[in-house]
């Protein structure tokens, strides 16, 4: 499976399989997925009914170009959920199976699935790196989560989430707290900043502010020191941190109608954030949902799966098939990871798949390769954690670091030669020549120092900017439009055009760029 072959073999064959968890409408792969996976030259069968539950019927697969029926007997089996020890014993050996496996959670999953002899790849330890994002089920899953959550939470609320003020009266807007600002709970204040709502987001992660920010959230800073995660997923928190995130949320729970809470540590139970005390203090009417409810819940009184109203009114809300309630886009992008996995694995685009274990994201999603168990995979280093400060310094002479470029002196001399060269031009050349020279000459020495100033951030608008206030040439050509010339009376014509084209299109650029920070221009 994983070594080398001949380029005669026939192409593997996929198979797509049916869902066994009471409730899972999601499938592992859509008629729009199907079509990807026979150009990487497979073969493709689903299984009669797998779709049926995301609105995808077997005709849809056949139209694409599947073929319906037995998928279990396939050299690469897709799945959704991990698979039971009946599904286990319907793997054929030396087949491989790419689904969800929760590989730290459940060592004896992959015991059992060493035992058939077969390669695992688990959807959920796809590494974050930027190079890894196109298969990142997770954050797929955890986006769509994040905004049914607000659905589910508007639902149970009754009223409306944006203040409105109508002739029968005034209606507040609901706050809204969301805790954990991951893929979820961004995904979270973005739904919910877009109904209208004022949102209030926390983090142990301070560098995530801005993007709570961008999306029209209020961030809460915890007034206590924290480590700065170095992987993208949220640490262990302190006790300090604990300490003043506990009070945090109390004086919240008194003030705001909805909190979601999404906060979760790899390969540990969910962190309580909300305790029954928090809960007790809630306004009647108001909602939780504990998008943590699976792995033992942010908020004490959750019950997963199930929507809980407390004596005091509150509804506690612990689905844990939020992204299951959005089945159709659930399994496209489910699907579309998936491919993007499988183009990894398939190299030569022949239908044959093969691991590659010098590749750090294939090596780290594989947790059992042909019968041996390949979990946990080495550390994968990642750039989400901050620079690093400067070190204090040092008692020891430092040593000189190289610089490239010109010394001072060579610089210093080509400007030299430059305004040389500069003044031999204006002494022979024509007076009128002469000054356009030196207003060209001072434009790029500004220029130069105006634009080299500039974040490499703001360079796209600030360039739009001046791409229209060069414009400024247009005074040139309309100098020019009654020449005798009829030739030069045509060129400043068109130099007018294309350059009234330049200044209206470089300031339309600008606004709307603009407007892509603005939070007014889309609510």
């Amino acid at each position: 499976m994983t070594g080398h072959h001949a380029t005669h073999h026939p192409p593997q064959r996929v198979g797509v399989v049916a869902e066994s968890i009471p409730g899972e409408t999601r499938v592992a792969a859509t008629p729009a997925t199907v079509r990807p996976l026979l150009g990487l030259g497979y073969e493709v069968v689903v299984e009669s009914g797998a779709g049926t539950a995301s609105g995808f019927a077997d005709d849809a697969y056949a139209e694409a170009g599947a073929g319906i029926g037995e998928a279990w007997a396939a050299d690469v089996v897709l799945k959704v959920n991990p698979p039971s020890d009946e599904e286990i014993a319907l793997l054929r050996e030396g087949a491989a199976l790419v689904a969800l496996i929760s590989p730290a959670q459940r060592p004896e999953l992959l015991e059992a699935l060493a035992a058939r002899n077969v390669t695992v790849l688990a959807l959920d330890a796809v590494p974050r790196i930027s190079r890894a994002q196109s298969m990142d089920v997770l954050s797929s899953m955890a986006n769509i989560a994040g905004y049914r959550a607000v659905i589910e939470a508007a639902h149970a609320f009754g009223r409306f989430f944006t203040g409105q003020v109508t002739a029968a009266g005034k209606v507040p807007p609901a706050k809204v707290l969301v805790a954990g600002a991951g893929v979820a709970g961004l995904a979270a204040i973005g739904a919910a900043s877009s109904l209208g709502a004022v949102v209030r987001a926390t983090d142990p992660r301070p560098e995530v502010a801005d993007q709570v920010r961008s999306l029209g959230g209020e961030y809460l800073a915890v007034d206590a020191s924290q480590e700065a995660s170095t992987d993208g997923y949220a640490r262990a928190t302190s006790a300090d941190y604990d300490r003043a995130a506990a009070e945090l949320y109390h004086a919240q729970a008194r003030d705001v109608d909805v909190v979601i809470t999404t906060a979760l540590i790899p390969g540990r139970p969910a962190p309580r954030l909300l305790t029954a005390a928090d809960v007790a203090a809630m306004r009647p009417g108001s909602v939780v949902v504990d998008m943590a409810a699976a792995q033992g819940g942010n908020v004490e009184g959750t019950v997963a799966g199930r929507t809980v109203v407390t004596d005091n009114g509150v509804t506690l809300i612990g689905y844990t098939d939020l992204a299951s309630r959005l089945p159709a886009q659930a399994s496209q992008l489910f699907g579309t990871n998936l491919v993007n996995l499988l183009t990894l694995a398939t190299p030569g685009k022949d239908g044959r798949f093969a691991v590659d274990f010098d590749d750090v994201v294939q090596r780290a999603v594989t947790v059992v390769r042909e019968g041996a168990v390949t979990w946990p995979p080495p550390p994968v280093a990642v750039s989400a954690a901050p620079a690093a400060p400067e070190p204090a310094a040092s008692t020891a002479a430092p040593v000189p670091a190289r610089k490239s470029g010109l010394t001072p002196a060579a610089r210093f001399g080509l400007i030299g030669l430059g305004m040389a060269a500069m003044f031999l031009l204006i002494a022979f050349a024509p007076a009128q020549l002469a000054e356009s020279l030196t207003v060209f000459a001072l434009a790029v020495v500004i220029g130069y120092y105006v634009i080299g100033k500039v974040h490499h951030s703001l360079h796209t608008p600030l360039m739009s900017v001046t791409n229209a206030i060069s414009g400024i040439v247009v005074i040139g050509a309309l100098l020019q439009l009654g020449h005798e010339s009829a030739l030069v009376t045509v060129l400043s014509f068109v130099a007018i055009l294309l350059t009234s084209v330049n200044i209206f299109g470089g300031f339309a650029v600008t606004r709307r760029m603009l407007s892509m920070f603005s939070r007014g221009e889309s609510r």
